[in-house]
């Protein structure tokens, strides 16, 4: 066999044979590095090469140092896993480099951080002040998180004590003109809904580029024509705003009518509807 159908066959396996290495390391690995993962990636990947153009001219011994470099690390993970101390070995401790607004300097060099270092990191997150930090930590992968002080945090609706509508993952059901059903049926919605809401929009199916419907049930469109204005359908406030006023109709209708039957009536109908948007009032305007 000639030199280079061998190389081109044996390179096509073992493209293959990383993929399956890739499946094998998990999905864990490849969100956030560390060093002992990094090193191992570079010794997997030169390996793979050195197999496929013939350096390494006898492929079986090539094939078992691979999976010694695969194996071992998994082997590791689960060792991690049950023990504190060995985790710490191999992927390093978290440490502290921020506490309470003053940099732990020894930390600091421990890390080989210098003062600029820190305080663009701290910038990275939105953090220009460094009186306003209670704890940066710097990860075993080398990201930083910061907690501010209690009094610098954003305030939340639930610091305000106001009651929020929960929200999810919005659903695209329009991607290059074209409807996709799949995900309109997750929404429990339909293509006449779809078609509905374009038309309150003024615009039509072939000219969206992509379309979204959030868990409110909202539909927002990108459209190919980036000069036409799409309005804002505010369809929860529009629905809000009229049972608001049928509220107040009822309350009028007590106080004009003279008939107490009616009366009556009209106030526990009216009690009632502005309790109903008590609760609805999240959901139609948060």
């Amino acid at each position: 066999m000639k030199i280079w159908i061998a190389i081109l066959l044996k390179s096509t396996a073992l493209f293959f044979l990383s993929l399956l290495c890739i499946k094998v390391l998990g999905k864990k690995r490849w969100t956030k590095i560390t060093p002992f993962n990094f090193i191992n990636y570079i010794v997997i990947a030169v390996l793979i090469v050195l197999i496929s153009v013939n350096i390494i001219p006898n492929w079986v011994f090539g094939i078992i140092t691979l999976a010694v470099w695969i194996l071992i690390p998994i082997a590791l993970d689960y060792i991690c896993m049950k023990s504190k101390f060995i985790y710490n070995l191999i992927n390093g401790k978290d440490i502290i480099i921020v506490k309470k607004g003053k940099i732990m300097e020894e930390n600091l060099s421990k890390v080989r951080y210098s003062g600029e270092d820190i305080i663009r990191e701290l910038r990275s997150k939105n953090v220009f002040n460094l009186a306003d930090v209670e704890f940066a930590i710097m990860e075993s992968t080398g990201d930083i998180n910061v907690m501010l002080k209690s009094d610098k945090k954003p305030v939340t609706p639930k610091d305000l004590g106001i009651q929020t509508s929960p929200e999810g993952a919005p659903q695209t059901v329009i991607l290059d003109g074209n409807v996709i059903n799949e995900s309109l049926s997750n929404l429990g919605l339909n293509q006449g809904w779809l078609n509905e809401q374009l038309e309150l929009l003024g615009v039509s199916l072939d000219n969206v580029f992509i379309g979204q419907v959030n868990s409110r049930g909202e539909l927002y469109v990108d459209l190919f024509d980036d000069m036409i204005q799409v309005p804002k359908l505010n369809l929860r406030e529009m629905l809000y705003a009229n049972l608001e006023k049928a509220e107040s109709d009822l309350m009028s209708f007590a106080l004009d009518t003279q008939d107490k039957n009616a009366k009556n009536i009209y106030e526990k109908d009216s009690i009632i509807l502005k309790n109903i948007l008590e609760k609805l009032k999240p959901y139609l305007l948060g």
